[in-house]
C-alpha cells in the first residue's frame, strides 16, 4: 500500500508529540528531524525532505502553536498542509481543447505502463461521456500495437493504428481520423525510452511540434523512487509536459516519488495507478493523499470509487432487503460482488478515518471473500433463500463441498443471523425519530447500506 513505511513512521513522530502535552521548541525540533529521516527513507529528494521540514519547523515554533491547547494537533495541522502543498495543492485537470479533438500525448521510459494506462485513462473518460481514440504509436517495442488493441477493446475504445510508419504520420493521420468519425479525445501511446537516448527523444519533440497536443503527460513508475525524480526533470526539460501519472502506486510502500515530482518539476500530478485493473486509476487530490498518508482517512475518494463503480440500483434493492429483514445468501453474494469492485479490502478499509492507523499490524486476505463464496456455492437455491433449512448433515455436505471446515459453516450462518438482528434493531429504533438518523451515519456509502464492520472477521 502506498506511503505504508512512511506513514507508520511519522504516526510514531506524533504519537511522541501528543504523549507530551505543551511543546518546547526542543521538542518541534526532535520530531521533525524523525520526519525528515522518515522522509529520506521514503525515496524522498533530500533537498526537498529538508526544505519540507524546515517550513513546518517554522510555522510549528510559532506563538499560535506554542500556546494552543492542542499543539501537537496543531502540527500534525501543519504537516497535512505542508504535504498538500508539497504534492501541489489542487487537484489539477485536464486541459480539453476549445475546438476537439483533445490531444493526449503519453510519454515516459520503457516498462512505465504507458500502454496500460492510456485503455486505464481513455475507459475513465469513456465513463464521463467523451469518445476518446487510442493511437499506437510505439512502432519499436514487439506487440506494442497489439497490446494496445487488447487493452483497447476491454476498455470499449477504438484503436488507431497504421503498422510500422513513422509515428508523426500515425499522429497526423489519427487526428484526422478523430475529426472524421467524431473523436473528441485523441491519446496518443509513444514508445517508451531511456531519457539519455537523444535519437528516440527527439522523436518525441517532432511528435509534439507536429500534433501541438493539449496535454503531455509524463508515465512514471513510482517504484523507482529517486530515479523517477530524474526522469520526470530531464522529459520536462526536453518537452515541457504538462503533468504526471503515476504508476504502481498501490505497490509502493515509500511514495517518494509521488513527494518528490511535482517540488522538482513545477507540474502537477494528474492522474495516479493503484492497480492491474483498467478500472484501477484515480484523479490524484493531492489533499486526499495528504489525509491518507498521516492515516486520517479519504471518505471522499471512497464516496467517489463507491459511486462510480457500485450498482446503484442492486445497492437501494439491498438496502430495502436489510431494512426489512428479508436478507439471505443470495444477497451476500451481490455485495461481495459489489466490494470487490473497488478494490482490495485493505485499501477501502485504509480510506475510513481512524481505521487506517489500526491496519498496520492487520493481515486482510482478499481471499476470505472467496472463502464465503465457496461455502455459499456449495449450498442449494433453497438453502441460499432459506438458510434456516441448514442442519447438521447440510452443514457437513456444504463443508465437504466448499473444501471449508464445518465451523467456518456455522460462523457464516451465525454471522448472517448477527446481521439481521442487527437491521431488526435498527429499523426498530427508526420508528422513535432522531435514534433513527444515526442509522445513515454508520453506513458505507454505495454499499447497499452494508454497516462497516457488519461482516465479522472471516478467518
Amino acid at each position: 500500500m502506498a506511503f505504508e513505511g512512511l506513514a507508520d513512521k511519522l504516526g510514531e513522530a506524533f504519537k511522541k508529540l501528543k504523549s507530551k502535552g505543551k511543546l518546547t521548541e526542543g521538542d518541534v525540533k526532535e520530531a521533525m528531524r524523525e520526519v525528515r529521516l522518515a522522509l529520506l527513507e521514503a525515496d524522498v529528494n533530500y533537498k526537498i525532505a529538508k526544505d519540507f521540514t524546515n517550513k513546518v519547523t517554522e510555522r510549528a515554533i510559532g506563538q499560535d502553536v506554542m500556546e494552543s491547547l492542542t499543539p501537537a494537533q496543531m502540527v500534525v495541522k501543519i504537516v497535512d498542509e505542508e504535504l498538500t502543498s508539497l504534492m501541489g495543492g489542487e487537484n489539477e485537470r485536464l486541459e480539453f481543447a476549445s475546438k476537439p479533438p483533445t490531444v493526449i500525448m503519453l510519454c515516459g521510459l520503457q516498462g512505465s505502463g504507458k500502454t496500460t494506462h492510456a485503455a486505464k485513462l481513455a475507459k475513465m473518460l469513456k465513463a464521463k461521456n467523451h469518445r476518446p481514440l487510442l493511437v499506437a504509436c510505439d512502432i519499436y517495442r514487439p506487440a506494442a500495437i497489439e497490446q494496445l488493441k487488447v487493452v483497447g477493446e476491454k476498455a470499449g475504445v477504438p484503436v488507431f493504428e497504421m503498422g510500422k510508419e513513422n509515428p508523426v504520420k500515425i499522429a497526423n493521420a489519427a487526428i484526422r481520423n478523430a475529426k472524421d468519425y467524431g473523436n473528441d479525445i485523441v491519446i496518443l501511446d509513444t514508445a517508451g525510452r531511456l531519457h539519455i537516448d537523444e535519437v528516440l527523444m527527439n522523436e518525441l519533440k517532432e511528435v509534439k511540434a507536429a500534433v501541438n497536443p493539449n496535454e503531455i503527460l509524463l508515465v512514471i513508475d513510482s517504484m523507482t523512487g529517486q530515479d523517477a525524480v530524474n526522469v520526470s526533470k530531464t522529459f520536462n526539460e526536453l518537452l515541457d509536459i504538462t503533468g504526471v501519472i503515476l504508476t504502481k502506486l498501490d505497490g509502493d510502500t515509500r511514495g517518494g516519488a509521488a513527494l518528490s515530482v511535482k517540488a522538482v518539476t513545477g507540474k502537477p500530478i494528474k492522474f495516479a495507478g493503484t492497480g492491474e485493473k483498467l478500472d484501477d486509476i484515480e484523479v490524484f487530490h493531492p489533499d486526499r493523499m495528504a489525509s491518507r498518508i498521516l492515516g486520517m482517512g479519504d471518505v471522499l475518494t471512497l464516496i467517489e470509487d463507491a459511486q462510480n463503480k457500485l450498482d446503484e440500483k442492486k445497492a437501494e434493492e439491498m438496502a430495502q432487503k436489510m431494512l426489512n429483514n428479508k436478507l439471505d445468501f443470495n444477497d451476500l453474494l451481490d455485495q461481495f460482488e459489489q466490494v470487490k469492485k473497488m478494490g482490495p479490502l485493505k485499501g477501502i478499509l485504509a480510506k475510513i478515518p481512524g481505521i487506517g492507523n489500526q491496519l498496520d499490524n492487520v493481515d486482510i486476505d482478499d481471499r476470505q471473500i472467496d472463502w464465503i463464496e465457496a461455502i455459499i456455492y456449495s449450498m442449494t437455491p433453497a438453502e441460499r433463500s432459506n438458510p434456516s433449512l441448514i442442519n447438521p448433515s447440510r452443514k457437513r455436505r456444504i463443508a465437504a463441498g466448499s473444501g471449508r471446515s464445518v465451523e467456518e459453516v456455522n460462523r457464516l450462518i451465525k454471522q448472517l443471523d448477527q446481521m439481521q438482528k442487527m437491521m431488526k434493531k435498527m429499523k426498530s429504533r427508526g420508528k422513535n425519530g432522531k435514534k433513527g438518523k444515526k442509522r445513515k451515519k454508520n453506513m458505507l456509502p454505495g454499499l447497499g447500506g452494508m454497516p462497516m464492520g457488519g461482516m465479522p472477521p472471516f478467518k
